[in-house]
Parts: structure tokens; C-alpha cells; sequence
């Protein structure tokens, strides 16, 4: 009988090894082996991913995964693909991670595992500088007399009802006439997502624009495998030091508040 408890403890410890090892490594050797770490992104959600005149892809994000490579002194290869394809690419193998802009939500967690926020976003409104900075809180914009103007069926529209149902709120067939409202004085502000907010910001340098803090709570994280615990550890240790040393802080601070990279950009209207 003791022999018989020995001989299953022992095959329940080799199958606890098998399958340890199995989560432990599968993405980090390959990693290791190939030399190569390969991140899926969009390539169309300035300023974490686009693509510049060269067609050569830029962005926070982009920034952020030549980091992840060089901490693992390997090659970086890009691959472009739509957000449902990014899910998809990670659970069949075929990308090591996924770098978009991506906000973290518990049904995307079902799919994927997320590492993060490396990064927090949200609602933010875009207006002239001298209505924008007196707008610390979104009671400030809840009264009849301040038009806002959102995008129809998006998510800042139906935020901005939420949250201030007594505004004037005008809804514009999109987001690019949402923004003419703005510029015209049609409209004092558009609310939408912070990153749009800044890079229509940067487009209308002359407009004297700005663009707030956002109201809202949206985190975006690095979209991994759920099979690789030793990829997951080695992730958010490298995630964790490069918040701690200012990195992070550093690419916001580029792709966020200098307009400087704008000018590698194809034409207007081309990467939005």
C-alpha cells in the first residue's frame, strides 16, 4: 500500500513538472531560441500606433515594444492586424504579445491575459484653451448653456449623457464633424477619447486648443498568451522597472504633449 501512495505521489509530481514547465517556458524559449519577439499591433490608433509617410510604424506602443526587445536582446518583428485578429494571434501562438492601445475589460480578460495598465486613458474634452481650463470636473460643463458635442454611437456619447445630462449636447455624425464644430464655435467642447482629443489637438496647432484630464477610467495593458507564467513574471518585472526608472512617464510625455512627431505623419486625414 505504501509503495502503491508512493508510486502516485511520484506521478503526480512529474505531471506537476510537465505541466510547470509547460506554462513556464513555452513563449520565453521560443524567444530565447528564435532571438526574435514578435508584438501584434493595429497601426492605427495615434499616438500608441500608426504608421509614419515611410510607412514604417511609430508610437508609444511601438516605442514601448523596441524596449521590451532590447531587454531581452532580441530582434523585434511588428505585425499588423485588426484588434479581433490580436486576440485571436495570441491564443493560437502566433504573436508573443499585443501592444494597441488596448483598454483592459473583463470580457477581453476571458480571452487573453493582461499585464498593466502601463498606461491610464479615458474621456477627455478638446476645446479652446481658455473653456478647457476652467473645466476641472464635469459638473463644471453641467448646465443648459454649455454645448458639447460628441461622435454618434460612441462610447463618449453615451458617457457624456451620463455624465452630464443637463449640457447641451449635440451629436455629430462623426468624429471629424465633431471637431469642425469645435473650430467653428459651434460647439465649446468635444468629448471623446483622450487620445483622439490629442491628436486633433496637435493637428490644429493655431486653434489654441487643449485638451483635459480625462474623466474617465480606462487602463491599457499588454495583451499576452495565458499559457507562459515565466513570460508573465519577466513582463511585469519589466513593466514595474520601467515605471519606476521614468520611462513610461518619458513616452508619455512625447507622444502626449510634444506635437514634434507629428511631422513624420502622411497627410491629414490619412492615419486617423
Amino acid at each position: 500500500m505504501k509503495r502503491y501512495v508512493m508510486f502516485l505521489g511520484i506521478c503526480w509530481f512529474v505531471l506537476s513538472l510537465f505541466v510547470y514547465n509547460a506554462m513556464a517556458g513555452e513563449v520565453t524559449k521560443r524567444i530565447q531560441d528564435t532571438g526574435i519577439l514578435r508584438v501584434g499591433t493595429t497601426g492605427h490608433y495615434p499616438p500608441f500606433t500608426v504608421k509614419d509617410s515611410k510607412g514604417q510604424f511609430m508610437g508609444f506602443d511601438i516605442d514601448l515594444a523596441n524596449i521590451l526587445a532590447q531587454q531581452l536582446g532580441a530582434k523585434l518583428e511588428l505585425k499588423q492586424m485588426t484588434l479581433n485578429e490580436l486576440f485571436s494571434a495570441l491564443q493560437n501562438g502566433s504573436i508573443d504579445l499585443a501592444l494597441a492601445g488596448i483598454t483592459i475589460t473583463p470580457k477581453r480578460n476571458l480571452k487573453v491575459a493582461f499585464l498593466g495598465p502601463y498606461y491610464v486613458t479615458g474621456q477627455s474634452i478638446l476645446g479652446k484653451k481658455e473653456i478647457v481650463t476652467q473645466i476641472k470636473a464635469p459638473e463644471d460643463m453641467n448646465r443648459p448653456d454649455f454645448t458639447l458635442v460628441v461622435a454618434k454611437n460612441t462610447t463618449g456619447e453615451q458617457i457624456a449623457k451620463a455624465l452630464v445630462p443637463k449640457a447641451h449636447i449635440i451629436q455629430a455624425n462623426n468624429m471629424e464633424d465633431a471637431l469642425k464644430m469645435v473650430l467653428s464655435g459651434k460647439a465649446q467642447a468635444l468629448f471623446a477619447d483622450e487620445p483622439f482629443c490629442v491628436v486633433a489637438a496637435f493637428r490644429n496647432q493655431d486653434k489654441d486648443l487643449a485638451v483635459s484630464e480625462p474623466f474617465t477610467f480606462e487602463p491599457l495593458g499588454v495583451a499576452i498568451p495565458e499559457t507562459d507564467l515565466l513570460w508573465m513574471n519577466w513582463l511585469d518585472n519589466c513593466l514595474m522597472k520601467l515605471n519606476a526608472i521614468g520611462e513610461l512617464k518619458r513616452l508619455k510625455q512625447y507622444w502626449f504633449h510634444s506635437p514634434e512627431w507629428m511631422n513624420k505623419l502622411p497627410q491629414k486625414g490619412q492615419f486617423m
